[in-house]
């Protein structure tokens, strides 16, 4: 994996997350246990603090920045998608955020809220508890989200990671 610091910014990663050897952690990055960093994921807190909780998913292509004036948190059990870009941005415990995804500077995804594929959630734009986030830019559905679902999605990449960790083997 490559984890860089940048000048007193020290990534700091829990010893029971996995980070793919292709991920790309740089600077301020807290990965707290179990959680797992996918392929080609870029997490770069040069200029603030990027914070993910414990049982989350980063998956493949997904980037997270931040800004001097905003930090981004993922919480606790949250499903980031494929391809998805944070920035500044605060995901609640159990959310999920769905691939393609862009959520920035300010908006806060409630606990267990969803933000649907390739959709956009603007500047203070908040995504209420139980709701989906659909569209360009994200309208919401309230109390749209099944219980249960979320954490099913966290759980399989708690196990995806351990399977990983134990038997990934570079061919080349």
């Amino acid at each position: 994996m490559a984890v860089y610091a940048l000048g007193d910014r020290v990534p700091v990663i829990d010893p029971s997350a996995y980070v793919h050897p292709d991920a790309t952690v740089i600077g301020d990055v807290k990965i707290g246990p179990e959680s797992t960093i996918w392929p080609q994921a870029v997490l770069r807190g040069d200029h603030g603090e990027i914070r993910i909780g414990a049982r989350t998913s980063i998956q493949d292509g997904t980037v997270i920045h931040t800004t001097a004036e905003y930090p981004t948190v993922v919480g606790d059990g949250c499903v980031i998608g494929h391809l998805v870009h944070l920035e500044g941005c605060t995901i609640e415990d159990g959310s999920l955020v769905g691939s393609g995804s862009v959520v920035l500077h300010q908006a806060v995804v409630r606990a267990g809220g969803l933000v649907g594929a390739n959709a956009v959630v603007s500047d203070r734009v908040e995504v209420p508890s139980k709701a989906m986030a659909l569209g360009v830019p994200a309208k919401m559905r309230l109390n749209a989200v099944a219980d249960g679902v979320i954490e099913l999605g966290a759980a399989f990449y708690v196990e995806n990671g351990k399977q990983f960790r134990e038997k990934l083997r570079r061919l080349d």
